[in-house]
C-alpha cells in the first residue's frame, strides 16, 4: 500500500462547509476518475484508490485540489483486506466518512465459459464482488448510526451486463456484476434506518479505458453503435449519475435502485 497526498494541513478542508469525505475505488481513471472531480467539485474532500498508474491518479488528485478539496491517492487492491484497511484509514485522517463509490473493477479477454480458467475466476470475483463487500463494509462501519456515524451514501459501480449475461465474451464478468446488484438491494435494506442510502448505476457501453485491458480497443464505438441511442456513453454521463445518487438533497428517498446508464439496451 503507498499514499499519495495532497498534504493535508491542520484546520483545513471537511470542517469548513464541506460534505465530508467521498471514498472513489478504481478512482485513477474512467468512471471513477471524473467522479472524483465531480464530487471534489460538489464538496466532498476525496480518497480514491488506484492499482498501478501512479501518474493517472496524480492527475486526478490535481485536478480535485483545483476543485478546492483534499485529495489523497491510495494504491490498493481492493481484493486485499489489508489494503481496504489501509485505504479507509487514510480516508479518516481527511475526516468524516459520507459517500462511497465502489467502482473498482475487472474484466478480461473474451472467452467462452468452456475457456475460462479457475485462476481467472478467482481473481474476476476477488476484486469485483469480494472487494465490493469489504469496502462497503468499511463504509458502513463509519456511516452507520447504529456504529455511531452520522449516515452518507454508497454507490455501487455494476453493469448492464448483469441483466444481459454477455454471452460469448465474458459471463464471468456479468455473472460478478450481478452479485454486485444483489448485495445492493440487500445491504439497502440492511442499513437504510441507519442512515445509509445504498444503490447502483449498471453503465452500458461506456467509452473508457476498461475495454482496452481487455483486448477489444475498439469495442466502445462497435457496440455503441448498436445501442438504441446510437453511440457509446461517456466516463461524465456515468459520473453524473452517481453523484445524483450521492447528494442527499436530490436523492434523499431513493434506495436500493439499479439505475441503468446504458443508451436503451
Amino acid at each position: 500500500m503507498e499514499e499519495r497526498g495532497a498534504g493535508v494541513e491542520a484546520g483545513a478542508g471537511s470542517g469548513a462547509g464541506r460534505r465530508g469525505v467521498a471514498v472513489v475505488t478504481g478512482g485513477g481513471r474512467g468512471i471513477g476518475a471524473v467522479t472524483a472531480v465531480e464530487l471534489a467539485r460538489h464538496g466532498w474532500d476525496v480518497c480514491l484508490s488506484y492499482r498501478a498508474d501512479e501518474s493517472a491518479a496524480a492527475e486526478v488528485l490535481a485536478a480535485c485540489e483545483a476543485a478546492g478539496a483534499r485529495a489523497v491517492a491510495v494504491r490498493a487492491d481492493v481484493a486485499s483486506a489489508d489494503d481496504v484497511t489501509a485505504l479507509f484509514a487514510a480516508a479518516d485522517r481527511l475526516g468524516p466518512l459520507t459517500v462511497l463509490v465502489n467502482n473498482a473493477g475487472i474484466v478480461d479477454r473474451r472467452a467462452r465459459v468452456d475457456e475460462v480458467t479457475v485462476e481467472r475466476l478467482e481473481r474476476m470475483l476477488a476484486v469485483n464482488v469480494v472487494g465490493a463487500f469489504l469496502c462497503a463494509g468499511a463504509a458502513v462501519r463509519r456511516m452507520s448510526t447504529r456504529h455511531g456515524g452520522s449516515g452518507g451514501a454508497i454507490v455501487n459501480v455494476s453493469s448492464i451486463a448483469a441483466r444481459l449475461g454477455s454471452p460469448g465474451e465474458y459471463v464471468d464478468y456479468a455473472a460478478s456484476k450481478g452479485a454486485v446488484d444483489t448485495m445492493t438491494i440487500g445491504l439497502a435494506k440492511e442499513v437504510a434506518a441507519e442512515g445509509i442510502r445504498v444503490n447502483a448505476v449498471r453503465p452500458g457501453i461506456i467509452d473508457t479505458e476498461i475495454h482496452a485491458s481487455g483486448g477489444q480497443p475498439d469495442r466502445a464505438a462497435e457496440v455503441g453503435a448498436m445501442a438504441p441511442v446510437g453511440r457509446a456513453g461517456t466516463a461524465a454521463e456515468v459520473a453524473a449519475a452517481i453523484l445524483w445518487l450521492c447528494l442527499p438533497e436530490t436523492s434523499s428517498y431513493v434506495v436500493g435502485t439499479l439505475l441503468d446508464i446504458a443508451g436503451g439496451r
